[in-house]
């Protein structure tokens, strides 16, 4: 764990950081703050359309599937456990980083999905697939001449691989440890288990899958979250000056507390939204990519809207919870933090209630990253159509097996906490973000383009240049 710490202290040192605000900045600012001046038809066009019957275009799974699968990849431990995890360690001023975080990475993850929709191919069984090593291929390789694009997917396909040691089992299996007394080895089996269910069917059928799942997992724990705080709203305008100031101060030791640092607490801000809302770490546009959509734009509007939903509210109302009822600095840390939270005011149901959230979340997470998988070694492959099924087939079986070895070493070691395991997932998030951030500040001028496109064909800003090609591959 030293080891792993020190890398993951030097990985997301200042040049993430300033990469991180950097990239935000330029899109932000590119798009004259789209996010900002069309957050209305940003809403009205993505949660607004959800039970559209209309034809979106060509691709593999409807708006609503896409979106479910890449929020449940989204929604998950990040927004509980991970953001309980920034707090408890960084102070409340995290919070405001997670904030910084998600308003600019609202607009990077607007610009990578659009950019993967953009360059996506389709295979021989007329599927769509793409996202970041396909848009380092066409977009840098091809483009641009950039003849060593394969070392920089390499590299981030080897950072995402590394989320094969993910949070999610740890996570369920410390929550339900936590209120039912279970064993964590035998609710670790277990989530192996439903994981090989799970992931047995694939892409098109996970997305009916999430479907029914995340959206109302969503606004089951928004309202839980809700109640809570206007329960303790004499506490709010406290706890907001708390995030606010302890953001730009750092925080004095108290309680179990040990203090930070402003550099630890902008540290822990941006890193745990990154993990909650994969604003620039390159993961959802892998299954954006398959969606039906008639312009890459138009998808790039889930992005934003993933942000905003993911980390906005889901983590904003994690971080109002913990602060507002005032166990930040009791000792605790990760999901048990935010169970302990919960139980000050929704008493033992609600941590029941909770901590089948939790495992819901992560199950919905554990799938959704499924899908990247494959999407990676479908584009490893190419037309090998035989190596593509054998490589798949092959991980079906290996994928659960590592984040059980994690809770493994944590229910067996006893000597692994909550921030530990963070300190892993701060490695397998920090190495693609930085391969795929530089990526698409690259290619900004194409999405630049996409974007003009997309506000004179659908908002009546500028002239629509009929010539303009909508994708890569003409469909």
């Amino acid at each position: 764990m030293a080891i792993i710490k020190t890398i993951s202290d030097l990985l997301w040192g200042m040049p993430l950081i300033v990469l991180i605000l950097l990239a935000g900045i330029i899109f932000t600012v590119g798009s004259k703050f789209f996010q900002i001046a069309h957050l209305k038809h940003i809403l009205k066009n993505t949660i607004g359309t959800l039970f559209s019957k209309k034809d979106n275009g060509k691709g593999m799974m409807k708006p609503l599937e896409v979106i479910s699968i890449a929020v449940g990849g989204a929604v998950g431990v990040g927004n509980i456990g991970g953001v309980a995890t920034a707090i408890a360690v960084g102070g409340p001023g995290a919070a405001f980083w997670i904030w910084v975080a998600a308003f600019l990475g609202m607009m990077m993850k607007m610009a990578e999905v659009s950019l993967a929709v953009y360059y996506r191919s389709k295979d021989e069984k007329g599927g769509y697939y793409g996202g970041p090593t396909y848009y380092m291929e066409k977009g840098l390789g091809r483009d641009k001449g950039f003849k060593f694009w394969g070392v920089l997917a390499v590299i981030f396909g080897i950072g995402i691989f590394g989320n094969v040691f993910s949070m999610q089992n740890f996570t369920v299996a410390q929550s339900v440890n936590a209120t039912f007394g279970i064993p964590m080895l035998a609710v670790g089996l277990v989530y192996v288990g439903l994981t090989y269910l799970a992931t047995v069917r694939e892409i098109p059928w996970l997305g009916k899958l999430a479907a029914k799942v995340v959206p109302p997992m969503c606004v089951f724990y928004l309202v839980g979250g809700i109640v809570i705080i206007i329960v303790n709203i004499t506490q709010l305008p406290a706890a907001l000056g708390l995030i606010i100031s302890d953001a730009f101060t750092g925080t004095a030791a108290t309680g179990a507390f040990m203090g930070a640092g402003v550099a630890l607490i902008i540290r822990t801000g941006l890193s745990r939204a990154m993990f909650s809302s994969e604003a620039g770490w390159g993961t959802s546009p892998m299954i954006h990519a398959s969606a039906k959509t008639e312009h890459p734009v138009k998808q790039g509007l889930w992005g934003a809207f993933e942000v905003f939903v993911g980390t906005m509210c889901i983590c904003t109302v994690t971080s109002l919870v913990i602060v507002v009822t005032g166990l930040w600095d009791s000792g605790l840390d990760g999901a048990p933090l935010t169970l302990a939270a919960f139980e000050t005011v929704l008493g033992p149901v609600g941590t029941i209630i909770i901590t089948v959230a939790i495992f819901l979340f992560a199950l919905s997470t554990t799938t959704g990253w499924w899908a990247y998988f494959e999407v990676l070694l479908r584009h490893l492959c190419g037309t090998n159509e035989k190596l593509k099924r054998t490589l798949i087939n092959v991980f079906k079986v290996i994928y659960p097996i590592p984040g059980f070895l994690v809770v493994l070493l944590a229910a067996v070691g006893n000597d692994i906490s909550g921030a530990d395991i963070w300190e892993i997932a701060n490695l397998t998030t920090g190495i693609p973000a930085f391969v795929n951030l530089i990526v698409i500040v690259i290619l900004s001028g194409k999405f630049f383009q996409l974007l003009k496109d997309y506000k004179a064909r659908y908002l009546g800003i500028g002239t629509v240049d009929p010539n303009f090609r909508l994708f890569d591959e003409e469909e």
